[in-house]
């Protein structure tokens, strides 16, 4: 949706820097293309962005006036004396990026000057080693140039599903209450306490890699995932199975059974958006009703198995409707403060802030000041990931996703867009594929530290010499075999950008391969069998 509405920008005359180690549609398609393609290496996000912050430095296009009045003077004097380093060169880094230093030099010219400059960005960007430190570039990049506070600006994340920034909003990091409050701090924790009528801890919880490592140690002993298959979206998928395989108890809830629910203790069923009642709220902040229109097929809600779930383990939940979970939430939250269900019906959506300063919400964030006072430039020096090409794996995979499949595609896999998307197949430049002795739909052996798979091969000069890339829409692919345990120095996201690989012609499937279709062979084999038994018991009680 956003990517339409961006083309019909760039057909009325917007212009548009394209940052992505791929050639993708939005660097040339029928109708659009953009200025400047930064086909940079994977891996080299914060040494591209260093760069930029260096013409626009070097060459006077800062907007002074608005890191005089918006900004730490102090901290900008700092950073600014390292972004002008020679070392932060276009020059300097060209041979590291593979980004010629003339082109950043004019994406930097075009960005500082063009007028309104917006950045929008993806995983692409966060799921890298050094994935914070190019978020908090790209901020440095847009208050050095004053493109923040107005319309048609800002630092725009785009979320890699829907409904992420309401999930973060409510508090699903462990280490945040709602509204990203930190559980450290006495006066949050009291006020939840006190509603709650219970102790809480002020240490933060385990991050998801973290709970694989507990697990592995014994100290993590259950699990409850809801609407996420971490078995094939998670990576180094191996080390996955082998710290849930430790587990006393594993619950999934979803839709359908997914792999993850292969290694479930027990499995509740989910509810779809046709079937759900409460709000959802996009990347823009904007919070919007959600209203079902029909009932769930597994007689409850999503928000009814939760607390039937609480009340089982002795926590009284006492909720009749989902507005009395927002009252709760505009109770304790001080940005959804002025959020209920008639201001949403009557508005139609609303955007936090919403509270007594901001009654109807807050279009725009950082209009005449920003939430922590001045802006704060920090220094983001490039740090190479320890993910490194080497004789034995000579090149750098990186992965992502396909229009026509959703996320792990255990919905989308069950409709006609398969006809789009029927397989995962690894992308090779021409040059790489001919060193190889490998053609077009060959079957490819892909390799790294972690784990090998199979696919077939696409050729196509979308690709650079030297870097592949795959889906991880369908399980049998193994995609995320291969793949790392790196993470981000502060989130742990993990790095799936970047793998050092080998790949090269083979005649069969991988180890893993055939071991994941006998052991889902059995698994399908006791489903049935599971489903068989309870129609005969059910016939035979009626």
């Amino acid at each position: 949706m956003f990517a339409s509405r961006l083309k019909r920008r760039l057909r009325a005359g917007a212009r548009l820097i394209v940052v992505d180690p791929r050639s993708i549609d939005l660097v040339s398609s029928p109708h659009i293309k953009a200025d400047y393609h930064l086909q940079l290496r994977p891996g080299t996000n914060v040494a591209v962005i260093n760069a930029l912050a260096h013409v626009i430095v070097t060459e006077g296009l800062l907007a002074q006036d608005f890191v005089d009045q918006r900004c730490d003077v102090e901290a900008f004097n700092v950073w600014r004396e390292f972004v002008a380093r020679p070392n932060n060169s276009p020059e300097a880094l060209e041979v590291m990026t593979g980004v010629p230093a003339a082109k950043i030099r004019e994406a930097a010219r075009l960005y500082a000057t063009g007028g309104n400059g917006a950045i929008y960005y993806g995983l692409g960007v966060t799921e890298h080693a050094q994935g914070s430190t190019m978020v908090i570039g790209i901020a440095n990049l847009a208050m050095a140039t004053g493109n923040i506070g107005r319309e048609g600006v800002g630092v725009n994340p785009l979320r890699g599903q829907n409904n992420v920034q309401g999930s973060c909003d409510m508090g699903s990091f462990p280490h945040e209450y709602p509204g990203y409050r930190h559980v450290s701090d006495d006066a949050t924790r009291t006020l939840f306490e006190k509603d709650w009528g219970l102790s809480l801890r002020k240490e933060p919880g385990l991050r998801i890699p973290n709970m694989f490592e507990a697990a592995m140690d014994g100290s993590f002993k259950g699990l409850y995932c809801q609407g996420e298959d971490i078995v094939q979206s998670d990576p180094d998928t191996q080390h996955v199975i082998a710290a849930l395989e430790t587990m006393e108890c594993i619950v999934v809830q979803d839709l359908f059974l997914n792999e993850t629910a292969k290694y479930a203790h027990v499995f509740l069923p989910g509810s779809s958006f046709l079937e759900k009642d409460g709000t959802f709220t996009n990347a823009e902040r904007r919070i919007s009703r959600v209203r079902k229109v029909m009932a769930p097929k597994a007689g409850l809600g999503d928000w009814e198995v939760t607390v039937a779930l609480s009340n089982a383990l002795g926590y009284p939940m006492h909720y009749n409707d989902p507005s009395e979970i927002m009252e709760e939430v505009a109770r304790l939250t001080p940005t959804f403060a002025g959020v209920n269900y008639d201001k949403l019906d009557r508005l139609g959506s609303v955007q936090w802030p919403c509270n007594d300063e901001m009654p109807e919400g807050t279009p725009l964030m950082h209009i005449d000041h920003f939430v922590r006072g001045k802006g704060r430039f920090l220094i983001t020096q490039y740090v190479p990931t320890d993910e490194k090409i080497t004789p034995k794996f000579p090149l750098l995979l990186t992965t992502g996703r396909i229009l026509s499949q959703y996320n792990v595609g255990a919905q989308t896999r069950r409709t006609d867009n398969v006809r789009f998307h029927e397989e995962d197949r690894l992308d090779i430049h021409p040059q790489d594929a001919e060193e190889r002795g490998i053609h077009e739909d060959d079957w490819v052996g892909i390799s790294s530290r972690a784990g090998d798979t199979v696919l077939r091969a696409r050729v196509t000069e979308r690709m650079q010499p030297g870097v592949v890339y795959t889906t991880f829409h369908f399980p049998e692919s193994g995609a995320n075999v291969i793949t790392t345990d790196n993470s981000d120095w502060a989130t742990n996201c993990p790095e799936y950008k970047v793998t050092a690989v080998q790949v090269v012609k083979v005649k069969h499937s991988s180890e893993w391969q055939e071991n994941y279709r006998k052991f889902n062979e059995t698994q399908l084999r006791l489903l049935k069998e599971k489903v068989v038994a309870g129609a005969v018991a059910t016939v035979n009680g009626h």
